[in-house]
């Protein structure tokens, strides 16, 4: 639409609202005016009863003050509705055409008497809290697209590039193996990458916790990390795990997502030959389990961020992950009922699950 003729539609809706004023005086008026009436009528009435001819003369004076203070509220109620009650009204909805069309910096700043009116200072403040969480929620919008965007080409791009190589009949049989197992890896975080998005869908849209069971939580770690094998045992890393027995009430499946995700980052993270800690233990009506390892510390100001959908502290994206996994843990641990926390100091970092 153009300047010109968003300019004509916002006249064009004064005018309207100019025209509401007009009829709400007229309201005010035409309720004078059948209290004038009803004044008349009264006066009538006591003259036909009582036959008190001097008493007219007392209520034709009264009569004509109606009159006259019909006319003044009609000409006040004009001048406060087409003012002091059209103007914030004005202002409101000048704020929500320019929300509606994308800006979310608008704000809403009434001044004077109308802050010491309680409905108008609640609907100031309604209305910029709305603002600012709009312009949030725009903001996280913008990066999940960018950051998802560029987690799916990467690994798009690198395959199609090295498929592209394997046309090449110079190449030598380690060359084409080499280029071989990069697609194939690649093939493989895209498909991975796809499968934590479906579940992280999935979860989002979950708000009952459904198939809750008691099952042994200790043996179901142990089971993660003997998945986890392969690339715990690759990089040197050892897991050393420290709890007794202890059983939970939850989904198990989902359960499985959480330690999953927590223990391939703690390896992902850890230097060649370091290790990995697990500890369970019971503080109170919660069962906890923490989960560190050693290496590069998240910065304090990160901590809420990285449970945030592909967001990662490296924003390179040179290394591995696509930044789903812990929102998938925080998720599942708030259907639970539960808290995920991180502590990173000291060359060490520790999340902690805590489960009702």
């Amino acid at each position: 639409m153009s300047k010109k003729k968003k300019d004509e539609l916002t006249e064009q809706k004064k005018r309207s609202r100019v025209s509401m004023a007009f009829v709400f005086s007229a309201a005010v008026f035409g309720i004078l005016l059948i209290a004038l009436v009803l004044a008349a009528g009264v006066v009538m009435l006591i003259q036909a009863l009582y036959g008190m001819d001097f008493v007219i003369d007392t209520w034709l004076l009264l009569l004509i003050m109606v009159g006259i203070s019909a006319v003044m509220g009609y000409g006040f109620s004009l001048l406060l509705g087409s003012t002091v009650l059209l103007k914030p009204i004005n202002t409101l909805v000048d704020g929500m055409n320019k929300l509606a069309e994308g800006d979310f910096s608008a704000r809403l700043n009434l001044k004077g008497i109308l802050l010491d009116i309680t409905t108008f200072r609640e609907i100031t403040t309604s209305f910029n809290r709305m603002a600012e969480e709009l312009g949030n929620t725009e903001m996280l919008r913008t990066d999940f697209v960018n950051n998802f965007s560029h987690e799916f080409k990467t690994p798009i791009v690198s395959i199609a590039g090295f498929a592209e190589l394997l046309r090449s009949e110079n190449l030598s049989d380690e060359e084409r193996e080499h280029y071989l197992g990069i697609i194939s890896e690649e093939s493989r975080r895209l498909a991975s990458l796809a499968t934590n998005i479906l579940n992280l869908t999935k979860i989002e849209n979950q708000s009952i916790l459904t198939d809750v069971s008691t099952y042994n939580l200790s043996e179901q770690i142990r089971s993660v990390v003997l998945l986890l094998e392969s690339k715990w045992a690759t990089k040197g890393v050892v897991p050393v795990l420290e709890f007794d027995e202890f059983d939970i009430r939850a989904n198990e499946q989902l359960m499985k997502e959480v330690w999953l995700n927590l223990l391939d980052n703690a390896i992902k993270y850890s230097p060649e030959c370091s290790e990995i800690e697990v500890r369970i233990r019971r503080k109170g009506r919660l069962t906890e389990v923490d989960i560190s390892n050693t290496g590069g510390e998240i910065p304090e100001e990160l901590h809420e961020k990285i449970f945030m959908k592909f967001y990662q502290a490296d924003e390179s994206h040179s290394g591995e992950g696509s930044g789903v996994g812990l929102a998938v843990v925080k998720r599942v641990v708030e259907l639970h009922s539960g808290k995920v926390s991180v502590v990173s100091r000291d060359g060490k970092t520790t999340f902690t699950v805590s489960i009702p």
